[in-house]
């Protein structure tokens, strides 16, 4: 299959290929860290609104619901930072499961660990030690740091899967596969990497 549009700038093709210019990587960009954005503000924005239930508010909490498209404004940023440095493209020459499950986990402990990074950051500018800083993600214990860790793990997988299949069969063969109606047959073209 043969992909539409402008090819990633970040990969490396034959040189007869079409070099994008700053523009179309600027474009290209800005489309990921759209797409990276959404789905990291619903998801954010989930959490707040779960985390009011659990706290049976009366109210919708507008500060959270604020902190969660910050937070993913920031984290999209973060991801495409991410890949630009290549994390998590080991496994992509294997099934494409083990790319999924191994780029979740790694922008998993990235995400945690900016996390603390920032909490600690903002607790010595406030002006306490580092150590009181230290932010109690999960409720602080070992546990709860696993167990969010579990669910941010969990909840990249569904993104992770979809960004792979797009990578090897084309994004808008994706899109197509996804949102037009009737019977498709596709078949998947080898592809020579070079």
């Amino acid at each position: 299959m043969k992909k539409e549009g402008i090819p990633n700038p970040n990969q490396e093709g034959s040189q007869h290929e079409h070099k994008p210019s700053l523009k179309e990587k600027a474009v290209f960009q800005l489309k990921e860290f759209f797409g990276m954005f959404l789905y990291l503000w619903v998801l954010f924005a989930l959490f707040a609104i779960h985390h009011s239930i659990i706290l049976v508010e009366k109210r919708i909490n507008y500060q959270a619901q604020g902190f969660a498209i910050i937070n993913a404004l920031i984290l999209a940023k973060l991801m495409l930072i991410g890949e630009d440095l290549h994390l998590g493209k080991r496994f992509e020459d294997k099934p494409l499961i083990y790319s999924i499950l191994y780029k979740s986990l790694v922008f998993c402990v990235f995400f945690i660990g900016f996390h603390i990074i920032e909490e600690m950051a903002v607790g010595v500018i406030r002006g306490g030690t580092i150590g009181q800083s230290f932010p109690a993600i999960g409720g602080g214990s070992l546990q709860g740091i696993f167990s969010v860790g579990a669910i941010v793990f969990i909840a990249l997988i569904p993104f992770f899967a979809f960004r792979e299949i797009g990578r090897v069969i084309g994004k808008s063969e994706l899109w197509s596969l996804l949102l037009t109606r009737g019977k498709r047959i596709y078949t998947l073209q080898a592809r020579l990497q070079t």
